[in-house]
């Protein structure tokens, strides 16, 4: 589910931070760009893991600002295909059902990575999987699990500098997991106790 990442990067230290220590300045100013972000084809930065390399700092002209070349490594959020993951959900919809973790909403189950005889309930707004008769709702916030089967990247830089090209790119997450409940021990947690 986590992995590291080594990145080498420019980071520039403004004079309000002179008086912090420079590993501390650094590490702050890293966390800053990278903390809560997404990487195309890396992952969700959760934060910055270890500083390797840092050089000297070069004092920009005109700005006060202090340019330091730094290898690091990030603490990254990438599960691989295949894993199964924990999380809860968060809403159903027909189309199926979207789960979030602590910090990753992005996750989604599709309703034909639902086991057989399940069937969305209008009412409840909620899906339910009839077992022997008996009807076993996917209740929001409950605890599931799930297998990864699939991720997907959206570049956030709009096509064009138009209005709705904007507001388009500000409403499709940059990266999303497809996850799947057919296997068995799969799903609401509570079933499997």
């Amino acid at each position: 589910m986590f992995i590291l990442t080594k990145i080498a990067d420019l980071v520039q230290i403004k004079p309000a931070e002179f008086s912090k220590a420079s590993r501390i300045a650094i590490e702050d100013n890293i966390n800053a760009k990278y903390a809560n972000r997404v990487i195309q084809k890396i992952g969700l930065c959760i934060c910055m893991y270890d500083l390797l390399w840092a050089s000297e700092g070069l004092i920009g002209h005109g700005t006060g600002m202090v340019n330091v070349n730094v290898e690091f490594r990030l603490m990254v959020f990438r599960p691989f295909k295949g894993e199964t993951l924990l999380g809860k959900i968060s809403s159903a919809t027909p189309e199926g059902i979207h789960v979030r973790t602590e910090f990753f909403e992005e996750i989604f189950v599709p309703y034909k990575e639902l086991p057989e005889n399940t069937e969305f309930d209008h009412n409840e707004q909620a899906w339910t999987w009839i077992v022997d008769e008996e009807r076993m709702y996917y209740d929001k916030n409950e605890m599931v699990r799930l297998q990864v089967i699939d991720e997907a990247w959206n570049d956030q830089i709009p096509d064009s500098a138009e209005q709705e090209a904007l507001e388009k790119a500000k409403k499709v997450s940059p990266y999303s997991v497809t996850g799947s409940m057919l296997k068995e021990g799969l799903g609401v947690c509570l079933w499997w106790e």
